[in-house]
């Protein structure tokens, strides 16, 4: 019994953080303030808390689960984008997601080679580290709104390309720094043997995963998305063991799979957006789990930290972006905004832990420095993105999650006068938000819908028409 009761208190901790971290998220409704940041800091102040905690995990352990977690978060943000989006600023998100993470890369490495004592080989690194931008962050900042226009598609496809390219970079820096032999050459052969081995397999997983999508019948429809995201680790498992980059072929797969017909497609698209969601609390929460506040102060570890952080924001991105982004047809406006807007999140603390698990020299010290800088990134530049974006004139139009059906409650329908406990929607649907007069209504069961309120709904596909009719009194066409 007792291997019972220590396992169901190990269920008992994870749950419960789960259910935390599910009401932290729920805080940033209110405050402005990413969620990533919020489970970022409150697992590395629950180190301090709760002492142990931090050898719950190890690095590697991080390392896996990082891993895990950008598949899952990568291919959302894939198909969350779409080919079609995507093709039409493939030039811009290319050119940034490969030239602009490599002036990053540079800028940062000579600033920390110059003012921060780092050797050259280190101080790459920690280019390589910080020079991609994160999609979990981005999408999380951006939660129910998207940016209009093509300076929206490039943050987001930018935000999924360079992940790709800047662990394709460490991997060869780290292949660098580790053989006596290693040149600048070895770099640029790793590189580009990642890049092409990961688009291939990425194209031709995807035409696979099509041709399961769309000619396999499965025994439930609760098993397609399954289907998917066991396709995507398929993607991920061939492309490494090819020696390609395996995060830009679940990238590439997610866009091709993003604009597919599919049966069941939303059911497939709602159940990759929360797992992308869960994969998003799980990096943070473990991510925090490696960090004593206490030894951030340890030889000036987050002074250093919050100076690269700086350094990163308003010298290296900006310098490394604007002059890509004069070509494009974007404002001005839209081109601050871009080069602002470049958060950084679970990738580059991921990429520091492969220097540590690589044995590099001042591993740790990296470490910190990156955890601090991510820090910054995400609490104070995630915070700063409505704010920024409303200064400089950036249109944000809010996007309803896959499932949601808004109607407009009509006159003389079924709906009008009736109560929300007594309308017949079925058991699969939910009323979520009743919209009166312009402002969000408190309802309840007894509440009575009136004309013109405008009605959210979570339900299935097969039970819209069923619901136009009770709320709007009319059939679909």
């Amino acid at each position: 019994m007792s291997e019972i009761t220590n396992f169901g208190l190990i269920v008992l901790i994870v749950s419960g953080a789960f259910v935390a971290a599910l009401g932290l998220s729920k805080l940033t409704e209110w405050f402005p303030v990413p969620a990533p940041a919020l489970f970022l800091l409150a697992s590395t102040i629950g180190t301090d808390f709760f002492p142990g905690l931090e050898h719950w995990l190890s690095i590697r352990d991080v390392e896996r689960i990082g891993v895990v977690a950008l598949i899952v978060i990568l291919f959302d943000g894939g198909m969350h984008v779409g080919w079609r989006r995507f093709r039409g600023a493939i030039v811009p998100i290319s050119v940034l997601g490969i030239l602009g993470t490599f002036g990053t890369a540079a800028v940062m490495a000579l600033a920390a080679h110059t003012f921060f004592d780092f050797g050259w080989t280190s101080a790459w690194i920690v280019g390589a580290a910080l020079a991609p931008t994160d999609p979990a962050v981005m999408f999380s900042v951006l939660g129910n709104r998207e940016v209009g226009g093509r300076a929206g598609t490039i943050l987001e496809g930018e935000s999924g390309a360079n992940d790709p390219v800047g662990i394709a970079l460490m991997v060869g820096i780290l292949d660098y720094a580790s053989h006596a032999n290693g040149s600048v050459w070895l770099i640029a052969r790793e590189f580009l043997v990642e890049m092409s081995v990961g688009l291939a397999i990425g194209l031709l997983g995807a035409f696979a995963l099509l041709q399961l999508m769309q000619r396999m019948t499965l025994p439930g429809k609760g098993l397609y998305p399954i289907q998917t995201l066991a396709a995507a680790g398929v993607i991920y498992g061939v492309t490494s063991v090819a020696h390609g980059s395996g995060f830009l072929a679940v990238f590439i797969a997610g866009l091709v799979v993003g604009d597919a017909r599919a049966p069941y497609k939303g059911d497939i698209e709602r159940f990759h957006i929360s797992l992308a969601n869960l994969g998003e609390i799980v990096v943070f929460a473990v991510l925090g789990l490696t960090v004593h506040v206490v030894t951030l102060g340890e030889s000036n570890l987050w002074l250093d930290g919050l100076l690269l952080a700086l350094i990163l924001a308003f010298v290296a991105r900006p310098a490394a972006t604007l002059p890509l982004l004069l070509p494009t047809r974007l404002r001005s406006n839209e081109r601050i905004f871009l080069a602002w807007s470049g958060l950084r999140g679970a990738t580059p603390v991921l990429l520091a832990a492969f220097a540590v698990l690589e044995g590099v020299n001042g591993a740790n010290r990296i470490y910190g420095i990156v955890f601090i800088v991510v820090a910054f990134s995400v609490v104070v530049q995630g915070t700063s993105i409505p704010f920024v974006a409303a200064r400089l004139r950036i249109r944000m139009r809010p996007i309803e999650p896959p499932g949601i059906r808004r109607f407009v409650v009509a006159p003389g329908s079924r709906a009008a006068g009736e109560t929300v406990r007594g309308l017949p929607i079925g058991e699969r649907s939910w009323i979520t938000r009743i919209r009166r007069e312009g402002g969000d209504l408190d309802f309840h069961a007894t509440t009575p819908f009136e004309p013109g309120d405008v009605v959210d709904a979570v339900t299935d596909i097969e039970d819209v028409e069923g619901l136009r009719r009770l709320f709007e009194g009319v059939r679909s066409r």
